[in-house]
């Protein structure tokens, strides 16, 4: 892939901790590594099942984990053979030895991953901060992408919402550093309890036990040197990807897809604009749109059944040529839905 940012000036890579926490692991899922050039990437496999079915690659967003697909995986494994990156710096992922944590960069780990194992094309299904990267995939290399799905994608807005704020704050120097001396107090709890409220449209869909497992992986990467770097740096790439122009430009690489895609966008998300989706179906050349209204940021974690029958509905309808006659909305009836995460 060829580079559409400035290169960035190479930086010794943060010191690797000792490994004492234990990423978890679902039943059913395998975690490896993958040495690439410059970079080393955790993947979390959930095989199909059953041989001979087309990949899937699912991208989390800012500050998440592979781990975030672990309720929608098994719902599609016989669809698809799926596998979920931690992105340079995120999950199990030490930092890119480059330390570039822009979209262009992320976008690169993941051309490098799908071109090195042969897996392509495969169904593209990134949210939030993977929304943004799956776009830049898709555009540039065509070729490696059957069907996108995007959960909440963090596509430019004009007026984005005071709860993202804080997230171009933290691409400012120093901000990072800062925060991470204002909330040294605060515990574990506190912290995933934060993140639930801003990223769920219901918190209270959230199982003790799913909440046990989110304290446990948030201690884990509090002890990570190079956490709030990466979370920093990774910000600074999403406003940096907002404000590029012409063919670079986020938009403009959204009409170049051409992958049948599906959008989805909750009603209750605090990150991205629910009044973004219909700009997103009208980017997206003969998209499909699926509004969840109670839903948050998180939607394949808070309806991940819904969530599934839409992105089975896209493969099936793409496998028969189907699927180019334009945005579908759908409002999503959650009536039925599992919680949990």
């Amino acid at each position: 892939m060829s580079s559409t940012e400035p290169p960035e000036t190479r930086t010794a890579a943060a010191p690797l901790p000792s490994r004492a926490r234990v990423v978890r692991v679902a039943d059913g899922e395998e975690l490896r590594s993958v040495a690439l050039p410059g970079l080393t990437l955790t993947v979390r496999a959930r095989p199909g099942n059953r041989p001979g079915l087309p990949p899937a690659l699912y991208v989390h967003g800012l500050a998440g984990s592979s781990q975030n697909w672990s309720a929608l995986m098994p719902l599609l494994a016989d669809h698809v053979d799926g596998e979920a990156v931690d992105l340079p710096g995120f999950g199990d992922s030490p930092p890119p030895d480059d330390s570039n944590y822009s979209v262009t960069g992320h976008a690169r780990a993941v051309i490098r991953l799908l071109d090195s194992g042969g897996r392509g094309p495969v169904h593209l299904i990134g949210n939030s901060l993977g929304g943004a990267i799956a776009t830049r995939v898709a555009a540039v290399r065509p070729d490696l992408v059957r069907t996108l799905t995007l959960v909440s994608p963090a596509l430019p807005e004009l007026r984005a919402q005071r709860n993202a704020w804080p997230t171009a704050l933290l691409a400012l120097p120093g901000v990072s550093s800062l925060f991470s001396r204002l909330t040294r107090d605060w515990t574990p709890e506190q912290r995933v309890r934060g993140v639930m409220t801003l990223c769920y449209g219901d918190p209270g869909r959230v199982t003790d036990e799913g909440f046990q497992h989110a304290v446990e992986e948030m201690e884990r990467r509090l002890e990570l040197p190079y956490f709030w770097d990466a979370m920093a740096r990774s910000s600074r790439g999403i406003v940096d990807a907002y404000t590029l122009g012409g063919q670079h430009g986020l938009w403009r690489q959204a009409e170049r897809v051409l992958a049948p895609t599906l959008l989805v966008y909750g009603g209750r998300d605090q990150l991205v604009s629910f009044r973004m989706a219909r700009k997103a179906a009208a980017a997206f050349r003969g998209s499909r749109l699926l509004t969840l209204p109670d839903a948050g940021h998180v939607a394949m974690m808070e309806y991940p059944e819904t969530v599934a029958q839409a992105i089975r509905e896209l493969i099936e309808d793409s496998g028969a040529g189907a699927g180019s006659g334009g945005a579908d909305e759908n409002s999503g009836d959650n009536s039925g839905d599992s919680g949990g995460s």
